[in-house]
């Protein structure tokens, strides 16, 4: 339960940078999670991305691009089933070395901007990528995100809250069919959903005051150290 609850707080602290800036709670709890509760991987985060913008969309503004929202989740569920399947073959470490390359990846790819047109044919490729990275270790945000960094904030958090809400329960649900999900990563993340709640709600007084260079800087050498941490531990294991 300790470390249950310690976990708790990750997630409160991924959920306040998600909020902030449209992703971010999975690239910040997956590589804590695969330390110390590697079992609860990925099911357990997959709940919270779906409630997380599920809570975001109900309550706060709404600009979603339907058009580019449909693409990507075209490219999400077909490859879902992929994702799938790797978590039935992959041993624990081999989940853990996938998102401590995937943080890592995403990490890299977030401090060189990559630029993107937001266009059917990207926002298809961002959703493949999703479908196997998301349903596999949790992780798939950073990919549309980029997909969409030059539009709106509002219409980038609200079109990947969409997103997520549509992806993880598709991924939830081929991980349930295949068997991969357990009543302890199910009542582990009801545990976690207050401290969603808490992070999403602390981000709104303060998410246009915060010095987003500073706050990004942070969070981005919180997760190349934790990648390597975790990346580390399970190939020297």
């Amino acid at each position: 339960m300790t470390a249950t609850l310690l976990l708790g707080v990750v997630v409160l602290v991924g959920s306040f940078v998600q909020a902030s800036l449209g992703f971010g709670i999975a690239v910040v709890a997956a590589p804590f999670v695969v330390l110390l509760e590697p079992e609860l991987m990925p099911a357990s985060l997959l709940v919270l991305g779906l409630v997380l913008p599920l809570l975001q969309l109900l309550s706060g503004p709404r600009d979603v691009d339907r058009r580019l929202l449909g693409w990507a989740l075209g490219g999400r569920l077909a490859l879902t089933p992929v994702g799938a399947w790797l978590v039935h073959v992959l041993p624990t470490r081999g989940i853990a070395v996938a998102v401590g390359l995937l943080v890592l990846v995403s990490t890299v790819l977030s401090i060189r901007t990559v630029e993107t047109t937001a266009r059917p044919s990207t926002a298809l490729g961002a959703g493949a990528i999703t479908g196997v990275s998301g349903t596999a270790a949790s992780i798939g945000g950073p990919f549309l995100a980029i997909v969409l960094q030059h539009e709106d904030p509002v219409r980038i958090r609200s079109t990947l809250s969409a997103f997520f809400v549509v992806g993880s329960s598709a991924s939830l649900l081929s991980l349930a069919v295949s068997g991969q999900v357990t009543r302890e990563q199910m009542t582990t993340s009801a545990v976690w959903v207050p401290f969603v709640v808490a992070g999403m709600l602390l981000a709104r007084p303060v998410q246009d005051r915060l010095p987003r260079t500073a706050m990004r800087h942070g969070v981005l050498a919180l997760c190349v150290v934790s990648s390597v941490v975790v990346t580390g531990r399970a190939l020297l294991t």
